[in-house]
C-alpha cells in the first residue's frame, strides 16, 4: 500500500500533539524542583546552566517537531478524506 489511512494518520497527529504536554510537564517539574532545591557549588551551576541551555533549548524544540509533525498529519489526514470522498 502506498500512502495513509486517513484515520490512523488522523490519530497519529493527535497523538504527536498530546505529547507537547507530557514534554511541558517535565520541563516545569525540572525547573521548578531546581528552584526549590538547596543546593550550591558548581555542580549545581554546571546542571542549572545545562538546563537552561542545551537540555530546555532540546526539549522545547521537541515540542516543535511534534507540533509540526501532528499539524502535518491531522492535515494529510483531513485532504486525503476530501479526496477519497469522506468529506
Amino acid at each position: 500500500m502506498y500512502g495513509a489511512n486517513p484515520e490512523q494518520l488522523a490519530s497519529l497527529g493527535r497523538s504527536l500533539k498530546q505529547q507537547i504536554t507530557s514534554i511541558e510537564g517535565v520541563m516545569n517539574a525540572v525547573t521548578s524542583a531546581l528552584g526549590g532545591t538547596n543546593w550550591v557549588g558548581p555542580a549545581r551551576d554546571q546542571f542549572e546552566g545545562d538546563w537552561n541551555t542545551s537540555f530546555r533549548t532540546a526539549l522545547s524544540k521537541l515540542n516543535q517537531a511534534f507540533e509540526a509533525a501532528g499539524s502535518d498529519c491531522i492535515a494529510r489526514s483531513t485532504d486525503l478524506q476530501r479526496v477519497m470522498g469522506a468529506r
